[in-house]
């Protein structure tokens, strides 16, 4: 529990300084998504505000898929591109999340609804591969 509580502290004082956002992007993986290293070093999960970034694995490694508000059609089902899944993730888009085992969004697999206010999620519970952006 202190744990979970360190971290919860930890996170909000990231997302309090405005914990800075990766610049870079490669080419686009999929419709409304950008693909892009992770950084090295490790810390928290580097993703611009209005963003939800998703990583191939647990803390914030490997390839970072990029999704905006701007390209995502509210409260459908987005899955990751064929063959990919996360393992870690950020919500920053200000409007719930709600991350899903199946490709499909199917609710028989696990799935998790995360706060969008600024949401570090260091290592998901299963293997995301899909996700919808709720309105409010």
């Amino acid at each position: 529990m202190r744990g979970a509580v360190a971290l919860a502290a930890g996170l909000a004082l990231a997302a309090a300084s405005g914990a800075p956002a990766s610049a870079s992007a490669a080419p686009a993986a999929a419709p409304g998504a950008r693909a892009a290293a992770a950084p090295a070093g490790g810390g928290l999960g580097p993703c611009a505000a209005g963003r939800l970034c998703l990583w191939q694995r647990a803390d914030f490694r490997g390839t970072r898929y990029v999704h905006e508000l701007a390209d995502t059609d509210i409260e459908s089902c987005v899955p990751l591109p064929a063959g990919a899944s996360a393992a870690s993730l950020v919500n920053r888009t200000g409007r719930p999340v709600t991350t899903y085992q199946s490709a499909e969004c199917a609710e028989t697999g696990e799935f998790d609804t995360y706060p969008g206010g600024g949401t570090w999620v260091p290592r998901s519970p299963y293997q995301v591969r899909a996700f919808k952006i709720w309105e409010s």
